[in-house]
């Protein structure tokens, strides 16, 4: 994480497959890079594949470096809760296990306040009909995910999966936040 100028932040994201977020981050003015990784598990550096057992305790992430002078946390964060669904535990769509789980990986206190804060007003305006179960927790055991991970549905947008559920996401991000789009 230390690897961001001074002019921008990063916050680490978990909504679901890291394929789909990463494509909506990609196109969000103000984000200046996205990453798919694993963090919050007890294996160092693990491979997907060990992630995919469900028995790592990793989360399936994005790491968005964002300019904050261009787009704020909480711009971020509204983003992420409309790409996914927050209400699932370890799932989203057909992907299940605790590797899809929705979470807020923070790096400061400020984050962790600013995510809170997110989650308690969408909770009191009801945008949901289930409880919001996104965790909020201090990044831990970041890695990067190999490499024919990152910009997946860029490179492979035909692909069956990249077809069917993350292109439907990146549509809604579009049309959600269309004065949002690079």
């Amino acid at each position: 994480m230390s690897n961001s100028s001074p002019a921008t932040e990063s916050i680490v994201l978990g909504g679901g497959c890291f394929w789909c977020t990463e494509a909506v981050f990609d196109r969000v003015k103000g984000v200046t890079d996205v990453e798919s990784g694993y963090c919050n598990g007890q294996v160092v550096n693990p491979s997907y594949e060990q992630v995919c057992t469900g028995r790592t305790g990793h989360v399936e992430v994005v790491k968005v470096e964002f300019d904050p002078a261009e787009i704020s946390l909480r711009e971020i964060l509204e983003i992420f809760f409309v790409v996914h669904d927050p209400t699932t535990l370890n799932r989203q769509g057909n992907d299940s296990g605790t590797q899809y789980r929705s979470g807020i990986y923070t790096t400061s206190d400020a984050q962790q306040e600013v995510a809170r804060a997110v989650i308690a007003e969408i909770e009191a305006s009801k945008t949901y009909r289930s409880p919001i179960v996104t965790e909020v927790e201090p990044l831990a055991n970041y890695s990067k995910a190999e490499a024919y991970h990152q910009d997946y549905f860029l490179n492979n947008p035909n692909q069956g999966y990249c077809a069917f559920v993350v292109g439907p996401k990146v549509e809604k991000f579009q049309k959600t936040f269309a004065a949002r789009v690079k």
